[in-house]
């Protein structure tokens, strides 16, 4: 019998067991986003009342019962040469009966996440395109994206290979309309 050769680790390999073996400060989150290990700082204030004020009206007004989580980690595969990405939306959002985060890994895979929700801070780009791209790839069927430099919602639907076909983005102030399994208006008014 003759022994196998292991086969040689390749750089996205070297790069993804780098990523998973750091140790972030208390507080901090580490993502891969296309090949990029992003460190972000803990979010301000004005950053979580914009997760709250949303969170609070999908438990309260969603047409079916939905479970979230925050800063929950999602494993999903990125195009091209780079590893798995790994992000961390500042909302996770699926169906109750799914039961997404009972017993979960850390990294989770997005199958049976509905939405997911970010709020743009110290890297609003990576919010506005990468992840926006990477949560597509996914096949997340809504981002909901918190633009605090433009004043602006922006709902992202209709994920196909690399991005979302459609989109609409409104003012702070403006009611936006959560399609099923949401199916209700998201008030901002209390954005301004």
């Amino acid at each position: 019998m003759t022994a196998m050769a292991h086969e040689p680790l390749t750089q996205e390999d070297v790069l993804l067991e780098g990523f998973l073996a750091l140790d972030t400060p208390e507080g901090f989150r580490a993502e891969l986003i296309e090949g990029e290990i992003v460190v972000t700082p803990p979010p301000d204030g004005d950053h979580e009342k914009y997760i709250s004020r949303i969170i609070r009206q999908v438990i309260k007004r969603s047409r079916s019962e939905m479970d979230f989580s925050g800063n929950k980690g999602l494993k999903m595969r990125s195009g091209g040469a780079c590893p798995k990405n790994h992000l961390i939306p500042d909302a996770t959002v699926g169906p109750v009966e799914l039961d997404l985060f009972g017993g979960a890994d850390p990294w989770m895979p997005p199958e049976g996440v509905a939405l997911v929700l970010e709020v743009t801070s110290t890297r609003p780009a990576a919010d506005r395109e990468t992840k926006r791209r990477c949560y597509a790839r996914a096949g997340i069927p809504l981002y909901l994206l918190v633009d605090r430099d433009a004043s602006s919602l922006t709902l992202f639907s209709d994920p196909k290979t690399e991005d979302y076909r459609e989109h609409i983005t409104l003012p702070f102030g403006k009611p936006l309309s959560l399609p099923e399994p949401f199916g209700f208006d998201l008030e901002t008014a209390d954005f301004l």
